[in-house]
């Protein structure tokens, strides 16, 4: 009987072409799991940790002064163990017109220390606000940041806030849903001070310096902002959502406060 002896037929190796088109393709999938992993830790994760760690710097700010109230704005709120600071230059002091009752420099916060809180009723969001507007220090972590060199809550000028509108957090997010006569409402160790929206520009360039002016006005969109000294508020973060291309600002007025109200140029938004 005759023993047919058969080839390797299927059973031999793919070639190099089908070897280099698996390996492409274990590649591919390997790379995009990683991203997936990458995206789900910077939207969900981060969100998570920085909410949770300003809901903590929160309470622990409102168990502070409840012990040891003390006075306003420049007063120096217990500080942040952990906080680092900022690499980012802190810019001039305010004048003693902008300090609105508060003590000397060295009586103020260091850059990074959280001394603050703001809160947006129509939102439900309770953020606390630090010294400067550097990203690993102050916006990473979930706070509104106080840009350098502009007003101290409730003082006349331009009391100027930072903060994320997607990850890390994200106290700014839904912002733009703010409306003219929703309360913005400022809390420093023994202060509060109530501000109320007043306009809203949609859309401007970052570095549009005008809207944090002591006087804001737009310099790249002038038919928005005002004409006239004020104690006003105002709150940029990024727009469109998941972009920083753009940036979107809100204006408030001190309650109680209006002068700079009759000096608006350009609608509300």
């Amino acid at each position: 009987m005759r023993v047919v002896v058969q080839g390797r037929g299927g059973c031999s190796r793919p070639g190099g072409l089908a070897r280099v088109l698996w390996a492409a393709a274990e590649l591919t999938v390997t790379v995009g799991v990683l991203l997936l992993l990458l995206v789900v830790h910077q939207v969900w994760w981060t969100n998570r940790q920085a909410a949770a760690a300003a809901v903590r710097r929160v309470a622990a700010l409102e168990e502070a002064w409840a012990a040891a109230p003390g006075p306003g704005p420049g007063a120096a709120a217990q500080p942040e163990a952990s906080a680092e600071p900022s690499p980012e230059p802190s810019g001039p002091a305010p004048a003693p017109s902008e300090a609105g009752g508060a003590g000397g420099a060295a009586d103020r916060p260091r850059d990074g220390a959280a001394y603050g809180v703001l809160r947006i009723p129509r939102l439900g969001v309770a953020v606390p606000v630090a010294r400067g507007v550097d990203k690993r220090s102050v916006l990473d972590k979930g706070y509104a940041g106080h840009y350098p060199g502009t007003a101290e809550p409730g003082a006349q000028g331009n009391f100027a806030l930072a903060g994320h509108r997607n990850t890390h957090g994200e106290p700014f997010r839904y912002v733009n849903r703010l409306r003219p006569g929703d309360e913005l409402v400022v809390e420093v160790r023994g202060r509060r001070y109530t501000y109320t929206v007043d306009r809203i520009l949609p859309e401007t360039a970052p570095r549009d310096t005008g809207v944090i002016a002591p006087v804001p006005r737009s310099a790249v969109r002038p038919g928005y902002g005002y004409t006239e000294p004020g104690a006003y508020i105002t709150l940029t973060t990024c727009t469109p959502e998941y972009s920083s291309r753009y940036r979107l600002v809100v204006w408030g007025v001190l309650a109680g406060n209006r002068s700079g109200g009759r000096g608006v140029v350009g609608t509300a938004g």
